[in-house]
């Protein structure tokens, strides 16, 4: 590199066009400690008990619980979430987090062959056992992440010990996992569902009652969408639910923020206009609309002081009356009490607070451009030990927090350089940083968010290689 400094022109080259205008708004922002105190999280309150939400499932008459626990985040004996660690799954935490939701009226429980590097679903069907079949629903997937599992065989095997690990003869809710995925979105997808007529079976075990509702969790490329809606129009096949990412940030600004993902308010709309009950995923964009930035949150707390700023994306799915339920993978019991107060029972948002998330927050959201990473670790593992999330996280979590460096010129410059150089080694292993991506590109596939990975890790290479040799001048 010619020039060891990174100029402001640079930045904006590499990082996007906002960030300068973001920078000096919220640098005119003097943060009070009172706009401190405010975001404080408040000791969690005890849900009350007899009062969740339930929405009817049009087809069965079944009454489903508005939230609905997501088994992909479960705790391990090391105390991380399994996505995090190689530990075993705490099993009985798992039980004392499922008896707690089902005390106070949960009664769905989503989980694959894939979460917890495999172990989700035995543990669940472990929890859940003791319960009588009747009591709950169990939603669970046909995962697509290893095309070695792709025949027609295997595909088969994978149902028959997804029965056997939940320990059930049926299954109340079956997907076809991750449709729309990948860059070769309809070609992988004839060669998962359609080409060794796994989907013709999955109908068939529909008809014969080991699948009670058959449907599918969307990822990625509107043409598969569309074309499964056609086929629901057509008459060729019967979807009886679906599951897509739905938030407030997602409903107008998913095709800004990625311009390969498309906005939640058309997919939720194509469902409503065939009666299809959504499920949602990504209420809180792996735990981005938890922990949004500093000024987003005094905003929210202003708004409403008694209310976590979680809560709020909770209103806001369970809000959308084609949702049958909002799927959210709670790793501890704080997590799970929160959002049992979001549902227990469900206080919708009026048109007003609508508006107000949509327009105020969810606009200076997007300001920020941070790196659309939900954290969800799909990427994961990289074949050649890159932490791709935490390498997102850390520079999302330091431009939110407006304390990129920028330029030299910046009067915090040398400050904010430190801190990030730091950070990055405390967050991220050395061996395990951008600048040994090789750029196989098998990540792609992978990402809900349809992140160029590669891209960006060249990009966040050439931003600390020069942030180092800066500090050599």
């Amino acid at each position: 590199m010619k020039n060891k400094n990174i100029d402001r022109r640079h930045f904006l080259k590499v990082f996007g066009t906002s960030t300068i205008a973001t920078s000096a708004i919220l640098t005119a922002c003097k943060k009070k400690n009172d706009d401190k105190d405010l975001t404080k999280t408040a000791p969690t309150q005890e849900p009350p008990v007899g009062k969740m939400t339930y929405r009817t499932n049009p087809k069965t008459g079944d009454k489903i619980s508005l939230l609905g626990y997501g088994m992909m985040r479960l705790p391990t004996e090391s105390g991380e979430a399994a996505r995090e660690s190689d530990a075993p799954i705490d099993q009985k935490e798992v039980n004392r987090l499922v008896d707690y939701a089902i005390a106070h009226g949960v009664n769905l429980f989503d989980t694959s062959p894939a979460y917890c590097k495999g172990k989700s679903e035995e543990a669940t069907g472990i929890a859940l056992h003791k319960y009588p079949r009747d009591k709950y629903f169990v939603s669970t997937k046909l995962s697509n992440f290893a095309p070695e599992t792709w025949t027609r065989e295997a595909s088969m095997e994978m149902f028959e010990n997804s029965l056997k690990n939940l320990q059930v003869d049926y299954v109340d809710f079956l997907m076809m996992h991750g449709i729309g995925m990948g860059q070769n979105a309809l070609e992988d997808f004839n060669a998962r569902y359609i080409d060794n007529g796994i989907l013709d079976w999955l109908v068939e075990q529909r008809k014969n009652g080991r699948i009670r509702n058959l449907g599918f969790s969307y990822h990625g490329d509107i043409k598969i969408f569309d074309l499964l809606l056609q086929w629901h129009d057509e008459g060729k096949y019967h979807f009886d639910f679906a599951l897509i990412e739905l938030n407030y940030l997602d409903w107008t600004y998913a095709n800004e923020i990625n311009a390969r993902n498309t906005d939640a308010s058309y997919l939720y709309g194509e469902l409503q206009k065939r009666n299809i009950p959504a499920f949602v995923m990504e209420p809180l964009l792996g735990g981005r609309l938890a922990n949004v930035p500093h000024p987003v949150a005094v905003k929210l707390k202003r708004k409403d002081p008694e209310r976590s700023v979680a809560s709020w994306a909770f209103r806001y799915a369970g809000t959308n009356e084609g949702v049958l339920t909002v799927l959210s993978g709670m790793t501890y019991m704080d997590h799970l009490k929160d959002n049992l107060l979001s549902y227990c029972p469900l206080d919708p948002l009026d048109e007003e607070e609508m508006e107000y998330l949509h327009k105020d927050i969810a606009e200076e959201i997007v300001g920020f451009e941070t790196i659309p990473c939900n954290d969800c670790k799909y990427c994961m593992p990289c074949p050649y030990g890159l932490d791709i999330p935490a390498i997102f996280v850390h520079y999302n979590k330091v431009k939110t927090e407006n304390r990129l460096p920028i330029s030299p010129r910046d009067e915090n410059y040398a400050k904010y350089r430190r801190q990030f150089l730091i950070g990055y080694d405390r967050s991220v292993p050395k061996l395990r940083q951008a600048k040994y991506c090789i750029g196989c590109g098998r990540c792609i596939s992978h990402c809900p968010q349809r992140i160029n990975i590669p891209e960006e890790m060249e990009k966040m290479d050439r931003f600390v290689e020069q942030l180092k040799q800066s500090d050599a001048q």
